[in-house]
């Protein structure tokens, strides 16, 4: 390792620091700063040139006295340290203790910068994973390898779904290990204990590594935090050969960090002022996720997305959408009716649900269940459109059929408790319960054999 060492510092500018006269150092070299009272400060190279370089200070720029700023290029770039030790850890964007315990000691140090996976690398994502909400199992399945992010608003409870998903999900049927990688960004102190208490309390914590950076942590940590977690998620799956679930909340935050520091670069502002390459980084860190050839393990990926004003069309959800295999989609409409998790079927969708049940997955009729639901409750909303011009008592027999469904489906099947975790035998047979209000005749997504056997089990 070639250290070089400058007091060379010209100009500090929000999270970014230039340094004039600095020849052979290299785009994302880790930095070292130290001030002129001895603290030390983390950065990285982000442009380089001969004459100078830019610098991304993740504990910011303030009270920086340039003058008497002495900055130190390592010649490496920012690591992580790995072991199985980081199973019930908190780290902080740079893979550093946040808990109170000793820093994680191993051999194994891996560059969090990563790489997407090589498409000729890919295995096609399969096999279910359950994560015992019934929206998301029955209706919106996820498949280990995918990426299924979750699209909320302000003030929707997407922390305690994010939660409630890292608490119960698991494998079917499946004896290797499942592990969970949480990275929490721009979450304020309450949100930050609510995730770490819940864990805690329900065990799951030692199977679980958290990666925080609160608001009032530097913005540009944001930048590295979800590298390290996906450079954990990556030694997790291919060098333990574990399954991993990676949640990432909230990826608002990451951009937003992203277009304060293009702004301070001087990069060229796109669609809202977010930098033009925001879907060639938000890509970086999507693919990163998946199953490779010969490999037991695998990255699955489900980043919460909030979304500004609730427009699901704003850059952030938009180009999340583009890269990603679907959407989980949460409903304001539903929340303020107390309805909670409050997901909306009808803009939901998992693009890769079809090959993740079925027989020798899940259960033989869920395909067809599901589209069942699915064409019931786009009939029944269409008649509460119908009924709110005409008024209930206006309606046909079958309509009213059609809503009682609908206030059924969105109690019963969309509603659970917060601690309810659902099989998908539970969810199916729920479903079916629900079906069976309507005459068979009715029920035309479904097969005889579907019918004979669970149609007369849920009407008794």
């Amino acid at each position: 390792m070639s250290i070089k060492e400058y007091r060379t510092a010209v100009e500090a500018r929000g999270g970014l620091l230039v340094v004039r006269h600095t020849p052979n150092v290299a785009f994302g070299d880790r930095v070292r700063i130290e001030d002129h009272a001895g603290h030390v400060r983390n950065g990285q190279v982000i442009r380089a040139a001969d004459d100078e370089v830019l610098i991304l200070v993740f504990e910011g720029t303030e009270d920086l006295d340039l003058e008497n700023t002495w900055v130190r290029f390592l010649d490496e770039p920012i690591e992580i340290a790995l072991s199985p030790e980081i199973l019930g850890r908190e780290l902080n964007g740079l893979g550093e203790p946040r808990d109170g315990r000793p820093p994680i000691l191993s051999a194994i140090r891996r560059p969090v910068g990563g790489s997407a996976i090589n498409p000729a690398a890919r295995t096609y994502p399969r096999e279910f994973i359950q994560t015992g909400i019934s929206t998301i199992d029955g209706l919106n399945s996820l498949v280990r390898g995918q990426k299924l992010p979750i699209f909320s608003g302000s003030g929707l409870p997407h922390n305690r779904l994010a939660a409630q998903i890292v608490r119960q999900a698991k494998l079917v049927d499946e004896s290797s290990s499942f592990s969970i990688v949480f990275a929490a960004m721009g979450v304020s102190y309450a949100d930050a204990k609510f995730f770490r208490d819940e864990f805690a309390n329900s065990g799951v914590l030692r199977n679980v590594v958290m990666f925080v950076n609160l608001a009032d942590d530097p913005p540009v940590e944001r930048l590295t935090l979800p590298r390290t977690a996906l450079t954990a998620a990556e030694y997790l799956a291919y060098d333990l050969d574990r399954h991993v679930l990676v949640v990432l909340t909230d990826m608002t935050n990451y951009a937003e960090a992203l277009r304060e520091v293009a702004t301070a670069k001087g990069d060229v502002p796109a669609r809202k002022g977010y930098p033009g390459y925001l879907y060639s980084d938000l890509a970086e860190l999507y693919e990163r996720c998946g199953r490779i050839h010969e490999r037991h393990g695998s990255i699955t990926m489900m980043p919460v997305v909030s979304m500004p004003s609730d427009d699901i069309t704003h850059p952030i959800p938009d180009l999340t959408g583009y890269i990603t295999e679907g959407q989980i989609v949460l409903s304001r409409e539903l929340h303020n009716q107390g309805i909670y998790p409050p997901v909306n079927i009808s803009p939901s969708l998992s693009r890769l649900m079809k090959d993740g049940i079925g027989k020798d997955d899940t259960r033989e009729d869920h395909p067809r269940v599901a589209a069942q639901l699915y064409a019931l409750y786009a009939r029944a909303q269409e008649t509460r459109n119908l009924a709110s011009i005409i008024g209930a008592d206006e309606l046909s027999e079958r309509d009213r059929l059609y809503l009682t469904f609908a206030d059924a489906f969105d109690q019963r099947f969309v509603g659970q408790g917060e601690n309810e975790d659902r099989s998908i035998e539970a969810t199916l047979n729920l479903a079916w319960e629900l079906m069976s209000a309507f005459p068979r005749d009715m029920l035309t997504r479904l097969k005889e054999t579907d019918l004979a056997k669970y149609y007369r089990e849920s009407e008794a």
